[in-house]
């Protein structure tokens, strides 16, 4: 399992959300409702406890806790922005 932040991700987290560098961004998994997978991916500014998968880019670090990274699957995970929105995409 790897994550991978592109560069368009990072301007749109540092336009639209505020971030600076230095941050840490967690990504977790949220419960989302019903549907095709009742689960989704969250964001949050938190600091590293117990990281399963950390990536810095363009002094941002992006993580998943130990705890949520059962969401993944064994799967890597590709942070993105797209028509001005953040997407996950898991690989």
């Amino acid at each position: 399992m790897k994550l991978t932040v592109t560069d368009a991700a990072v301007d749109c987290f540092r336009k639209d959300w505020g971030y600076r560098d230095g941050d840490n961004i967690r990504i977790y998994v949220r419960y989302s409702g019903g549907g095709g997978d009742a689960f989704a991916f969250g964001i949050t500014k938190d600091d590293p406890q117990y990281p399963a998968i950390l990536n810095e880019h363009n002094h941002l670090t992006f993580f998943v806790e130990e705890n949520d990274v059962w969401h993944l699957d064994g799967r890597d995970l590709s942070i993105d922005c797209r028509n001005d929105e953040i997407t996950f995409i898991r690989g």
